[in-house]
């Protein structure tokens, strides 16, 4: 049985909606558990080995069709079975920019500590953030049910964490900027006729911090706030007498 893209994704957003997440891992989740069915199953090259058929490709009629559950070009599953491995690649959701550098750097983090997780790879399938290889020894000391959990909860936190963390930086860069420029104001001398706060720029080269201003305007500058609540007033130029 094969199971095309866009036959998964129609299917999704007629029966559930697009806007939703459910659908997406409830699809993920029945085709894992189906391709779960994984049996020893030794070399036919090599005497007396065993290795996951799916990473070393050497006898094509142990490989099953892979299976490719997309919920939009930026989020998809890959899931590749054979007789005694299945492997799983992941591409994250990654919206803009900050989002592709976290999930980049996440995933790294993840893969470098990958014999702690098991059943996770050091290096994802190209085009994918992230993969997962589950053989016949896993589903043997493992439970087939808490394996197929594990990867559903990673697709739900994962774009929680990446995320949250976007939340984070945007939350200190605000707080950086209004320390940095708080601590940032702009003290004009005093003209011989003014008293007060505000000093007066006449000339037009000194008031080269605001190039928008016209030769025939006036720029009075409020000296003792910083530049975060600086206040800009104009008035005609009288001429001089």
């Amino acid at each position: 049985m094969r199971l095309l893209e866009t036959d998964c994704v129609v299917d999704i957003a007629q029966s559930h909606g697009s806007n939703t997440l459910r659908p997406y891992l409830s699809c993920v989740r029945s085709t894992l558990t189906a391709a779960l069915t994984l049996t020893n199953f030794a070399s036919q090259r090599v005497e007396r080995h065993n290795y996951a058929e799916i990473e070393a490709s050497s006898s094509l009629e142990v490989l099953l069709t892979p299976l490719t559950i997309s919920r939009n070009e930026n989020e998809k599953v890959l899931i590749e079975p054979s007789v005694n491995s299945i492997r799983i690649s992941l591409k994250i959701k990654q919206a803009d920019e900050i989002e592709r550098i976290l999930a980049h750097k996440f995933s790294r983090f993840l893969m470098q500590r990958a014999e702690s997780f098991v059943i996770l790879r050091r290096k994802p399938v190209k085009g994918y953030d992230i993969s997962f290889l589950i053989t016949n020894g896993n589903t043997e000391t493992l439970l087939k049910h808490k394996l197929v959990d594990f990867v559903i909860e990673f697709m739900e936190e994962v774009d929680k964490e990446i995320s949250e963390m976007k939340l984070s930086i945007n939350a200190r860069a605000r707080i950086v900027a209004e320390s940095y420029l708080s601590n940032v104001s702009y003290r004009t001398p005093k003209t011989a006729g003014e008293k007060g706060r505000r000093g007066v720029f006449t000339d037009k080269q000194h008031c080269s911090l605001f190039p928008s201003c016209c030769d025939d305007t006036v720029c009075m500058i409020e000296t003792t706030r910083p530049i975060s609540h600086l206040i800009f007033e104009q008035h005609q130029r009288t001429p001089n007498a």
